[in-house]
This record gives C-alpha cells, sequence and structure tokens, in this order.
C-alpha cells in the first residue's frame, strides 16, 4: 500500500515589513531597543541571513520604519481621484493630516522612538530617510505643481524651502508628542496654520500668517 505523504508545515516567509512589525512590537513589550542584530533575531526566532537579506543594520531598520510611515501617508492620498487636482496648498495638507493620522496609529512607538529615548543624535537619524523623501515631495510641488506655489517660488532657490519646510515638519511633528488636547485638535490647527505660512512666505505679504501662527503658540503654550 503506498505510503501517503505527511503534510510539511510551512514557515512563514519573512519579509522587510514582518521584520519591521517584529521590531516595533520587540521594542514596545520590552521598553527597549535591542542590543544588536544577534539578540533581536534569537529573540524574534528569525536568522540573521533573513534579518541582512532586508536591512544592513539596526540603524537601517530604524530609518526604514519612518520612511515606510511616509510611503503609507504618499499611497494612501494618490490613490484619491481628486488629489491630482488638488492646488499645492491643498496637497501638502492632506499629505500632513493624513501622515500625522499614521503617525497616530503608531503613536506609542513614535513616543518611545522620539520622546522616551533620550539620545537626540540618534533620534535625527532615524529621521534621515524621512527628511530625504519629504523634501523630495516639496521640491516636486514647487517644480511641477500647480501654479500657485511654483510662480512665487521662482526667484526662491528650491532647496532651501525644502529644508525650511523640513524643519517646520519637525517642529509639528514635536508639538504632537507634546499635544495634550482631545484628538489633538491642537496639532490639526497648527498643520494648517503652519502650511499657510509656508504658502505665504513665498508671497509678498507673510506678516499676517506668521503673526496669527504666533498667536496659537503664545496660546498654547499658556494654556500647558
Amino acid at each position: 500500500m503506498e505510503k501517503t505523504a505527511k503534510p510539511t508545515s510551512k514557515k512563514k516567509l519573512i519579509d522587510e515589513t514582518i521584520i519591521i512589525s517584529m521590531y516595533m512590537d520587540y521594542v514596545l513589550n520590552s521598553n527597549q531597543e535591542p542590543k544588536n542584530v544577534f539578540v533581536f533575531c534569537k529573540e524574534c526566532k528569525i536568522t540573521e541571513t533573513e534579518f541582512y537579506t532586508f536591512f544592513s543594520s539596526l540603524d537601517a531598520l530604524r530609518q526604514d520604519i519612518w520612511l515606510k510611515f511616509f510611503e503609507n501617508a504618499l499611497e494612501t492620498i494618490e490613490k484619491e481621484e481628486a488629489y491630482e487636482g488638488y492646488s499645492d496648498k491643498n496637497k501638502l495638507l492632506t499629505l500632513y493630516f493624513t501622515l500625522f493620522e499614521v503617525f497616530g496609529l503608531n503613536r506609542s512607538f513614535i513616543l518611545f522612538s522620539l520622546k522616551d529615548n533620550k539620545d537626540v543624535l540618534k533620534n535625527l537619524k532615524s529621521l534621515k530617510n524621512l527628511r530625504s523623501y519629504f523634501k523630495s515631495y516639496v521640491s516636486n510641488l514647487l517644480e511641477n505643481g500647480n501654479s500657485e506655489i511654483r510662480q512665487k517660488a521662482s526667484s526662491v532657490i528650491n532647496p532651501v524651502l525644502s529644508e525650511g519646510a523640513w524643519i517646520q515638519f519637525l517642529f509639528v511633528l514635536k508639538f504632537w508628542l507634546d499635544d495634550t488636547s482631545k484628538a489633538f485638535e491642537s496639532t490639526d490647527i497648527l498643520i494648517e496654520k503652519s502650511v499657510n505660512t509656508v504658502v505665504d512666505l513665498l508671497d509678498t505679504k507673510p506678516l499676517e500668517s506668521l503673526f496669527d501662527l504666533g498667536k496659537f503658540l503664545w496660546k498654547e503654550k499658556m494654556e500647558r
């Protein structure tokens, strides 16, 4: 009688998304970062070969997490049929709101990474890839978007504007980390005022927006 072959158990295929998920779970469950790749792989029951197939180091993994946040937000907004018809200002607003929604889904991890972790240099290093892609997005708006911003920026150096937008983004991120308002309503207000300010700074009359932003920040500081 012919023997029936026993079913073999298939090992779950490992990809970069799974490794990222494992890393985030590791950090949140242990309240600390793994000391090295060996420790991380042993705890998560994967081989170092599997890890190094996708990431060259833990630093590279941390950088990719932030990049994935950005890519998820961008993928979401680009699926909207009306997105291509948005003004440059509304595209930037939509990116901000969507990105901070993604951040909200991962707030515990982000709080640990940026607020609880006191190593400022490591925190900034983790944002390296995000910085590059964010600045590229802003540059593309300036070069290829609707005329609203491009015409105003014609006499201004593009890299300076994209770097300024990045610094503004870090400012909003820091505000969000400390925001205790319901559903982070204060951050939403700051996003709108900040994006308005960035757009108006390319115009000849920025003072009104700057004054409005300053009033909001002062009010928030006094109430905390």
